[in-house]
């Protein structure tokens, strides 16, 4: 009887380095409220957001991520060619094939590699952490490239009080790659996939197509949430996905260097950080008040600053967990590269 040949790959896997891409155009709260039925003030005490990056006319995703890409690849010590995998979480690629990854793929000189696309929203960097860690140690590939990018400005209502005050957009990366010692931990994921309506599109594209060829004027379809109900969620339910990532990695709050949630909401980040009961000494990563909630690319987005920026020690634990529509999350303990 015959038998398979089998692969199997490096023990142990890293993040490498990472890179980011954030828009040119700053947009104030008060620019903000020049549309929407807001204040700064009131901006800022639900959300803790100052700022945020708007891509500019024509700037797609693939256009944000390949910067972000070609950064993380430099800082990695490797070239294009390298890398055997492209994984691109977003929501926010606006046709439905080719995929963004390929795009990526051909545009920075990677065309020979694995290309294909996660959508999970703001969980969609975690869930690629925990893709890439695993086809590394299958022996399917070597070197991954891992970027989250999303343009919300393209499926936002500007009028809606309960949404448009909090998107953003942006692009991070990482490359993962082999290690001798382990530098991902275990991923917790899952769902509450029956709260899906927490957080939906107001419309199907066909839905829309339809409408308009029959001679209507359909609305853009446009992101809507409830928001209570998903903070509620992200507070309470996450907070325990959380500490299982940690029991899972066998590390304590501790011993942690980094704390990088999905930047949502500060009110919902500093909520996990006292349920979790973080130290004093590890950093919290607020990207959220300068950045908005960029979804697929606020965890990288947020551990880019982190580490270009000094302020946690490289080989440090960060504990990440994304969470959002679907209602999707995954948790993991990183070492900082």
């Amino acid at each position: 009887m015959s038998r398979l040949g089998t692969r199997r790959g490096a023990e142990h896997t890293r993040i490498l380095s990472t890179g980011s891409r954030r828009p040119d155009r700053v947009v104030s709260n008060d620019e903000i409220c020049q549309v929407l039925d807001s204040s700064d003030q009131w901006i800022r005490e639900r959300t803790g957001i100052i700022n945020r990056r708007f891509a500019a006319p024509g700037e797609t995703v693939v256009d944000l991520a390949v910067p972000a890409a070609q950064q993380a690849i430099e800082r990695a010590g490797l070239q294009p060619g390298d890398i055997d995998a492209v994984i691109v979480a977003t929501i926010t690629h606006m046709i439905s094939t080719p995929s963004a990854a390929a795009l990526v793929a051909a545009r920075i000189g990677a065309g020979r590699a694995v290309t294909f696309d996660l959508s999970t929203a703001c969980a969609g960097f975690s869930h690629g952490i925990s893709v890439a860690s695993d086809l590394i140690r299958g022996g399917s590939v070597r070197h991954v490239l891992l970027i989250g990018v999303d343009r919300m400005t393209d499926v936002i209502d500007p009028t809606d009080r309960g949404s448009a005050m909090i998107f953003g957009d942006g692009a991070g990366a990482a490359v993962i790659g082999p290690s001798d010692t382990p530098g991902i931990g275990p991923t917790v994921w899952g769902s509450d996939a029956d709260q899906w309506e927490a957080l939906y599109q107001t419309q199907s594209w066909t839905g829309y197509r339809d409408e308009r060829d029959a001679g209507g004027t359909p609305p853009w379809p446009v992101l809507t949430m409830m928001g209570p109900k998903i903070f509620r969620w992200a507070v309470w339910d996450m907070s325990p996905v959380a500490r299982k990532a940690l029991e899972a990695a066998e590390v304590d709050v501790a011993d942690l260097a980094a704390f990088i949630p999905h930047q949502a909401n500060m009110r919902i980040i500093d909520q996990m950080a006292k349920q979790l009961k973080i130290p004093d000494h590890v950093v919290i990563a607020r990207d959220v008040a300068e950045s908005g909630n960029t979804t697929g690319a606020s965890i990288p987005l947020a551990m880019d600053r982190l580490v270009s920026e000094g302020q946690v020690p490289s080989g440090g634990l960060a504990l990440l967990i994304g969470f959002g529509a679907g209602l999707s999350y995954s948790a993991q303990v990183v070492e900082l590269p």
